[in-house]
């Protein structure tokens, strides 16, 4: 077939049209690889992260029947090609089952395993992050947070190649949904455990974003961009908040976390769909995280010990050998804008605010008791716990089925100790709410 094509210069990224498709003339781990610092896991459900690459970048399971079926380019190293999803997905119910890696290192990613959270993870809804690339439809991975004994939505894969060990240094970037997040830990994506627990200080670094306040923060509200380094989520040095490390107020956001053998590494952050990327954090590792002690696992979703309450939308990422350069980082940035997320659509909305109930808090601040108000368009099962800021569950004021209309839980306050506590809604077969506070007097 005699095909036309055009080149049009877009920031540092070439965008090449074939027919009606989109692929770019190099991709962020083609500008990883020309700095000497070699892509060695590359992850993504809306397009190719080399120019060359040709294969598949997901795999999606049907509900209905539970086969797979790999979704794969429009063309070589371009978009998604969400139409094979969508006509195998018809008529059922889909969830994403394996995110390949790009890499010839296939370090792929499937569901995380049950390890210091036991319950093993589940497959992210495969149709909930549907956004536009460069015009094109593509889905995202839809992560959901839970406590255990729910399971949330995460990825893992144990036995890597290539990956950075001990103080070896790396980079890591990830594309996010800047609306989708949650105040839990951990949506990550980055070098973990290899045996899925919680093995110290130093044996995990991973990019964080969310509005987790467990630990460290940035300044503002949130959301930020972090570093998860094992017993601690850090914005900079040590958990004080640096004024530095800025809430992002983006529908897409860039994160990047570069960290160095030695004691030092750097976060960046900026908008995926314009601009330039803004140094959050630079300097010293925290006390007792230098020496790193990396194992080298990846994880995507979900904590090192995987620990699955955090909220999150994941588009693309990679991981790299060695720490790039300024330039490098200002090429990827420009790389990604170029994709063109969120062309023709809105970013990733905020789950809490449309589908889920909406529940008003009664007698808050409270000193005897507080109570939930709250309206269910269909009959549901639904657990309603209040947990304390580090997730452990204080009261269950209700776990059962529901009829449609307006309901009140209610539960006592005397005897817990004073300060903030969390309500935590999880409806079935709709996700997780998890904003409201309450304070205790």
């Amino acid at each position: 077939m005699n095909r036309t094509s055009s080149r049009t210069r877009i920031g540092a990224a070439v965008l090449v049209g074939l027919a009606g498709t989109t692929a770019w003339a190099e991709g962020p781990c083609d500008i990883y690889s020309a700095a000497n610092t070699p892509c060695v896991a590359a992850h993504s459900t809306t397009r190719a992260l080399y120019a060359s690459y040709s294969g598949n970048l997901y795999q999606v399971r049907r509900a209905s029947d539970k086969t797979t079926k790999d979704v794969g380019l429009l063309a070589t190293g371009g978009v998604a090609n969400s139409a094979t999803q969508d006509a195998f997905c018809t008529g059922t119910t889909c969830t994403i089952s394996l995110i390949y890696d790009q890499t010839p290192n296939k370090n792929d990613l499937t569901k995380g395993p049950g390890g210091g959270f036991p319950v093993a993870d589940l497959e992210a809804n495969a149709i909930t992050a549907k956004i536009k690339l460069n015009g094109r439809t593509v889905y995202g991975v839809y992560s959901t947070g839970a406590f255990e004994p729910s399971a949330g939505v995460g990825y893992r894969n144990n036995a890597t190649k290539g990956m950075a060990t001990g103080d070896q240094a790396e980079s890591i970037y990830m594309v996010a949904g800047g609306k989708h997040y949650n105040q839990w830990c951990c949506f990550d994506y980055g070098n973990a455990e290899t045996n899925t627990k919680d093995d110290g200080p130093a044996t995990m670094e991973a990019l964080y974003f969310g509005q987790s306040t467990q630990w460290g923060k940035g300044s503002g509200t949130g959301p930020w961009v972090m570093g998860d380094l094992e017993d601690g989520v850090f914005a900079g040095q040590s958990f004080a908040a640096p004024a530095s490390n800025t809430s992002l107020n983006f529908d897409y956001v860039t994160g990047m976390l570069k960290g160095n053998s030695g004691n030092s590494w750097a976060l960046k952050a900026g908008n995926a769909q314009s601009g330039v990327l803004t140094t959050m954090y630079s300097g010293p590792r925290p006390t007792g995280y230098s020496p790193m002690k990396k194992q080298g696992a990846i994880v995507l979703g979900i904590g090192g010990d995987n620990s699955h309450t955090a909220e999150g939308t994941f588009f693309e990422g990679c991981i790299v050998s060695g720490v790039a350069s300024d330039a490098t980082d200002a090429a990827v940035q420009a790389n990604i804008v170029a994709a063109g997320y969120g062309s023709a659509t809105t970013g990733i909305a905020d789950r809490f605010a449309t589908d889920l109930p909406q529940p008003s808090i009664r007698w808050n601040p409270s000193n005897s008791s507080s109570a939930v108000d709250f309206t269910l368009a269909n009959a549901s099962k639904v657990r309603l716990r209040v947990v304390d800021l580090n997730g452990r569950e204080i009261a269950r004021p209700l776990d059962g089925v529901l009829q449609a209309g307006a309901h009140q839980a209610r539960w006592t306050t005397a005897g817990m100790h004073p300060g903030i506590y969390s309500v935590v809604m999880e409806v079935e077969g709709q996700g997780t709410w998890s904003r409201s506070f309450i304070q205790v007097r």
